[in-house]
């Protein structure tokens, strides 16, 4: 299995270019908190159940994702500062159909 290249852009407008790892069953919040792009407890606070919203990000493009599912579309209708691309970072585990993907952090909410 190889690791896939994602960019994230951190809160601060800074973009990062990491490597993440498709066979450890990641998620998109454990992969930020793993390269502290975010300060801690700023995100990824409900343990990645969707029932917060620290986690949501904007997918800047075009890469096939799975879909929102009813928890995840639920906290996204609930959430500040959603954008038609917000999806919640929890919700995406990191497979190889993720290459290349851009995301931006949403603001601390």
């Amino acid at each position: 299995m190889a690791d896939v290249t994602i960019k994230i852009k951190d809160r601060d407008g800074v973009m990062h270019e990491v490597q993440a790892p498709t066979d450890m069953s990641m998620n998109l919040m454990e992969l930020v908190r793993a390269y502290e792009l975010a300060p801690e407890g700023t995100i990824g606070v409900c343990g990645g159940m969707a029932m917060c919203a620290s986690c949501q990000c904007y997918v800047l493009n075009d890469v096939e994702l799975p879909e929102i599912g009813p928890d995840e579309d639920a906290m996204l209708a609930e959430a500040f500062y959603v954008k038609p691309n917000s999806r919640l970072g929890c919700q995406i585990p990191i497979t190889e159909q993720l290459e290349g993907l851009e995301i931006e952090l949403a603001p601390e909410s």
